[in-house]
C-alpha cells in the first residue's frame, strides 16, 4: 500500500540521514554537480532507501543530505520520468517521502527547451505556472491520507510559492543573474516537441518546455509543501533553431551553466531559516 510505503521510507531517511533538511532540491538532467553546495554531505543510492531507481543519463539516482550556510539540505539527485513507463505514484514517491520525512520546502529543477525568443542556452527560468500536457497527474486514485486528510481536489493557486519566487529573484539580483520568469509547459516525451506542437505552446503562453516536474509539483501541493521551480535553458525548441535537440547536448549544455543554478541556490538555501 503506498501509504504505507511512505510511511516505511520516511522512517528509513530518519534513521539513514537524521533530522529532516530545511530545504530539499530535485536536480534535474545534468545538474548533479549542484549537490557540491552541500558540505559534509552523505550520499545514497536510492534503491537503498526503498526509493525508485533511474537508468536515464544525467540522473544520478542518490539523495545527497548535507549542510549549507548553516542550514541542513537534501539534494535528490535525479528522478524517474513519465516516459519510462512509471506509474504516476512512482513519479512523486521521492518527493512525497522526504516531505513525509520533515523537509519544509522543496526547489524542483530541471532542463528544458527554450519557446520564448528572449531565451538562450543556460540561463535559468522561474517557473510561474505550469501546463501539464502530459495525461498523468499523481492524484488519480485513492486519495493519500498519510498524516490527517488531504484534499480530494487541491487548490493550485499559487502552486508556485509567490514569496519564495520573490525571494529568488531579490537573490538572482544580488548576484547580478538574469532571471527570467514564465510558464512551463509538461509533455509527455520522450521524443521531443514537433514545430507544430512548439507553435501550439507559445500560442498557449508557455517560454519553456519539458518532460517532468509538474507531477512532483502537484504531489507537494497536495501534501501541503511550498515550493518553487527553477529550469535552465538546455536548447530551443523545435522550430526555432536549424540544430536538432539530443539529450548528450542537453547534458551537456546544463553541466556547462550549472555554475549559475549553483550560485542561485547557494543564496536562497543561505536566507531560508
Amino acid at each position: 500500500m503506498e501509504e504505507q510505503l511512505l510511511r516505511d521510507t520516511a522512517a528509513t531517511l530518519q534513521k539513514t540521514f537524521g533530522p529532516p533538511p530545511s530545504t530539499a532540491i530535485v536536480l534535474g538532467s545534468g545538474l548533479g554537480l549542484v549537490s557540491a553546495l552541500a558540505a559534509d554531505a552523505k550520499a545514497v543510492p536510492y534503491g537503498e532507501l526503498g526509493l525508485p531507481t533511474t537508468g536515464i543519463v544525467g540522473h544520478a539516482g542518490a539523495l545527497i543530505v548535507g549542510e549549507h550556510a548553516g542550514r541542513r539540505v537534501a539534494f535528490l539527485s535525479g528522478r524517474v520520468h513519465h516516459y519510462e513507463g512509471r506509474a504516476p505514484e512512482e513519479l512523486v514517491r521521492a518527493v512525497r517521502a522526504v516531505a513525509l520525512w520533515g523537509a519544509r520546502r522543496f526547489v524542483l529543477t530541471n532542463a528544458v527547451g527554450g519557446i520564448h525568443p528572449d531565451l538562450r542556452i543556460g540561463e535559468l527560468v522561474l517557473v510561474e505556472d505550469h501546463i501539464n500536457l502530459t495525461g498523468a497527474n499523481p492524484l488519480r486514485g485513492p486519495n493519500l491520507n498519510t498524516d490527517g486528510a488531504r484534499p480530494r481536489f487541491p487548490d493550485l493557486n499559487n502552486l508556485y510559492d509567490a514569496q519564495l519566487r520573490a525571494e529568488a529573484a531579490e537573490a538572482a539580483r544580488g548576484l547580478g543573474l538574469r532571471l527570467h520568469s514564465g510558464v512551463y509547459a509538461a509533455m509527455a516525451g520522450p521524443s521531443y516537441e514537433t514545430p507544430a506542437e512548439i507553435r501550439m505552446l507559445q500560442v498557449m503562453g508557455a517560454k519553456v518546455v519539458g518532460m517532468s516536474l509538474v507531477h512532483e509539483a502537484i504531489a507537494l501541493r497536495h501534501l501541503g509543501v511550498p515550493l518553487i521551480g527553477v529550469s535552465m535553458v538546455s536548447n530551443l525548441a523545435a522550430g526555432l533553431t536549424e540544430e536538432p535537440p539530443n539529450h548528450e547536448d542537453v547534458t551537456r549544455a546544463v553541466a556547462l551553466a550549472a555554475g549559475d543554478l549553483r550560485a542561485l541556490l547557494g543564496a536562497c538555501v543561505g536566507s531560508w531559516s
